[in-house]
């Protein structure tokens, strides 16, 4: 009850709460991976958590089973009135019957991003930003600290393989937070630590431009609390303009960047490398023999940086290397669903051109004797505008490339906007455009890809933001029956 009190507080709500009253708090998209270690994160401290989605996922049936009250229509009927805090994301739409109902009624009602930088505001926070790879990297950051015993609480922006959640506590005040550049967002956050592992051009819907991106990233940079420390990717685009006390570069191979790999070893479909360090106090530091059971070059960099965050705040060698080997990944991050000498088949939640780039080249590193076939569903229609001559030169790298309608999420259709736009563009032979129905047919019918000439078994990626999740477990049983 302190600490709800505390919060409502902060977020400026009525409080305290009066003696025999019950917390309550209300999510609207309470579904989305955000929200819902938000959600987590309340029951975790006994407070009463309901909320509204649109659709159910598993991830809304997970929540539904640790006791938590979800519906899926838009209804006042529905609807926690006593809730003392109503929390929303920007994705649920304006004239949203509920989201009305409490603007109207005086409820407070906030955004995700300020309750998460209310919650974190009198913690040590390690907060990692990125347009690629802060999923991934900000789950690498909690496992380590968890699996050493430094321990953490963790705000995920995925599902870990190896707890099967996107958020846990911990009685140290030290929180892991995935920073979310949408809306914003992670200009709420007051990091001890920040990882910025990219800055690519993407919600432009929001931004308007490459160059306010750019700007939003450089301002975050800058929330690094006095004598806090900036770990960004060697080679960024405005690097110079990034600030912090203390800085450090990492790269995969580049041994201008203050942290690098070097020795890399691919043994199937995992790799083996040492660590070079050499900070910005002159100080060296190398860890050797490092094995990162997970696939895709894109992880060793992000591994770079998450061993980073480890060593500086005094996370022993041997620990660092046994964390490391037994992480398990993020669900939809290169995370191998089949994976035999003449099958494999890789999901990933790639959207943007360049996490398609990494994933599929890193994937044809690691098997290039089968034959590559990518199911992509574009995600958003502005999106699909702004970057399709992006998406078809990247999706030309594989062997063959079946384009998914674009999943619209919180738009409205785009008038000339579809996933022909990127078929037509693409210079591969073997590509065409399918209904999530025929996809499934088409896996049924086509030939195993180990007897075509020049392959020796297939490699099917599925890859995508929307609701292609889905299939994954459809077209897995079909590859396993093929077989």
């Amino acid at each position: 009850m302190k600490i709800f009190n505390q919060l409502l507080s902060f977020l400026g709500a009525s409080y305290p709460l009066k003696e025999g009253v019950e917390p309550a708090v209300y999510f609207l998209g309470i579904g989305g991976i955000g929200m819902s270690a938000l959600a987590r994160y309340f029951q975790s401290q006994g407070v009463k958590v309901s909320g509204y989605d649109k659709t159910e996922t598993v991830l809304t049936r997970q929540l539904s089973a640790e006791g938590i009250a979800i519906h899926y229509e838009d209804k006042i009927e529905w609807i926690n009135k006593d809730a003392q805090l109503v929390i929303y994301t920007p994705a649920v739409p304006k004239d949203s019957i509920e989201l009305n109902f409490y603007q109207q009624n005086n409820y407070t009602v906030v955004k995700r991003s300020e309750v998460l930088g209310a919650i974190t505001n009198a913690a040590f926070n390690i907060c990692i930003a990125g347009t690629h790879g802060k999923t991934t990297t900000s789950t690498m950051v909690g496992h380590i600290l968890r699996h050493s015993k430094y321990g953490c609480n963790a705000f995920l922006g995925g599902i870990s393989v190896n707890y099967g959640t996107n958020f846990w506590s911990d009685s140290k005040n030290v929180c892991v937070v995935e920073a979310d550049e949408y809306d914003r967002s992670f200009l709420k956050l007051s990091p001890d630590i920040a990882i910025i592992s990219s800055m690519d051009a993407d919600h432009l819907d929001i931004y308007g431009t490459a160059e306010n991106m750019e700007q939003a990233f450089i301002d975050f940079s800058k929330k690094v609390k006095p004598g806090g420390l900036l770990i960004s990717k060697y080679g960024l685009n405005r690097a110079a303009d990034l600030g912090a006390d203390q800085m450090l570069t990492y790269h995969l191979t580049d041994n201008k960047a203050n942290v690098f790999a070097s020795n890399i070893i691919i043994q199937n479909g995992s790799y083996q490398f040492d660590i070079e360090w050499n900070d910005f106090n002159g100080g060296n530091w190398m860890l050797k023999g490092v094995v990162l059971n997970m696939g895709g070059k894109h992880n060793i960099e992000n591994m770079l940086a998450a061993i980073a965050v480890a060593h500086h705040i005094g996370v022993e060698d041997k620990k660092i290397i046994d964390a490391v080997a037994d992480f398990k990944g993020v669900k939809r991050r290169f995370e191998y669903i089949l994976k035999s000498s003449h099958q494999v088949f890789i999901d990933d939640y790639a959207h943007h051109p360049e996490e398609l780039r990494a994933l599929i080249t890193g994937a044809k590193n690691l098997f290039p004797d089968k034959k590559c076939t990518v199911v992509f569903q574009p995600h958003l229609f502005s999106r699909t505008r702004d970057f399709v001559d992006g998406f078809a030169e990247v999706l030309d790298l594989a062997d063959e490339i079946i384009l998914l309608p674009i999943y619209p999420a919180r738009e409205l259709p785009m008038e000339g906007v579809s996933s022909q736009m990127i078929l037509d563009r693409m210079h591969s032979e073997d590509r065409m455009l399918l209904s999530k129905e025929n996809l499934l047919k088409h896996f049924s019918s086509e030939k195993d890809a180990q007897v075509e000439e020049g392959f020796t078994g297939n490699m099917v990626i599925t890859a995508g933001a929307g609701d292609i999740d889905t299939l994954v477990e459809p077209i897995k049983e079909i590859l396993i029956n093929k077989n």
